[in-house]
């Protein structure tokens, strides 16, 4: 069973000791700083552990510095922190709470008191957990075709006109393929509409394992799809769309026996232009070659053209 990493911060070495070694019994892997700087130090770190035990008063930076540096840092994950202290006094107590911990406890404490409130930490955090996991998953949902899982209509021309804002900043180039899967109405026709699917996620499945890791494909509407490659000049672009066309053109093994499809694709890019496209054009002038792509036997890669007019300032 995987133990609970946990922080302590204690600058008694005697305590530290023993606290370390009760928190070692029951299952915890513990992390020890000997003061408050230490503890800050440890936090920063990506990996730190969550749970966190913090005195009051050490030197430097006592545990309400800590935790008032730990919360004022956005970027850091989340830690609970409970807070050890002599005080007794409600104003003291309230403090702490209001630099940011979430709990305190009062020395000499009971251990088996710190035990049960350490488990309120830990439910806590796997609830934020879940939490987190859930908001993923609806953010992934929102923004992901839920057939093929790339990108949705909607999110992909989102990253289309970010790719292309970043292109004219840095002056680089940025290259779009619009790739349609030729004759797969009869897919759906002769074969119906599941089979469908998987050739779908097949073809879906191929241009992922093609593309490049920064490169990024979503459904543009029924078995349309647009690529976005940030960088590539116009000989690339090409190259890269015919080894796309070729895989899958590959047939493919459904539950209805091995289907053979092919795509039809037209690419357009820019290179170093301060002059930008609207992003609509450049998805217009792609849709265009790719319709001319189709009109020529299909199964084939068409370059696009940018109308003069269609460039922006």
């Amino acid at each position: 069973m995987d133990k609970t990493p946990i922080l302590i911060a204690e600058d008694d070495p005697m305590f530290r000791v023993l606290l370390q070694s009760w928190l070692e019994d029951r299952g915890y892997d513990v992390v020890v700083a000997e003061n408050g700087q230490q503890a800050w130090d440890q936090l920063q770190a990506e990996r730190s552990p969550k749970l966190v035990i913090l005195d009051w008063m050490m030197p430097g930076l006592s545990g309400p510095d800590v935790c008032r540096k730990l919360r004022s840092r956005t970027d850091l994950r989340y830690r609970y922190v409970l807070l050890l202290t002599a005080r007794s006094e409600k104003q003291d107590l309230v403090a702490g709470l209001e630099a940011g911990a979430d709990d305190y406890l009062s020395k000499p404490f009971d251990a088996l008191e710190l035990h049960a409130r350490l488990n309120v930490g830990r439910r806590i955090l796997e609830l934020q957990e879940q939490l987190l996991a859930a908001q993923e998953a609806l953010r992934f949902e929102a923004t992901h075709d839920g057939l093929t899982g790339v990108w949705n209509g909607g999110a992909i021309l989102q990253a289309l006109d970010r790719e292309l804002q970043r292109a004219g900043r840095m002056q680089t180039a940025l290259g779009i393929m619009m790739l349609d899967l030729d004759n797969f109405k009869q897919v759906n026709d002769v074969h119906g509409h599941l089979v469908g699917d998987e050739v779908l996620r097949t073809s879906a499945r191929r241009m992922s394992e093609t593309v490049r890791v920064y490169d990024l494909i979503g459904r543009y509407g029924g078995e349309e799809f647009l690529i976005v490659a940030p960088g590539s000049i116009a000989a690339a672009l090409q190259q890269q769309a015919e080894r796309i066309r070729a895989s899958i053109a590959e047939p493919i093994n459904s539950s209805a026996g091995m289907l053979r499809i092919s795509a039809s694709i037209g690419v357009v890019g820019i290179e170093g232009q301060r002059s930008l496209p609207e992003p609509h054009a450049l998805v217009r002038a792609a849709d265009q070659a790719m319709y001319r792509a189709k009109a020529k036997g299909k199964n084939r890669v068409e370059e696009g053209v940018l109308q003069e007019a269609e460039v922006g300032s």
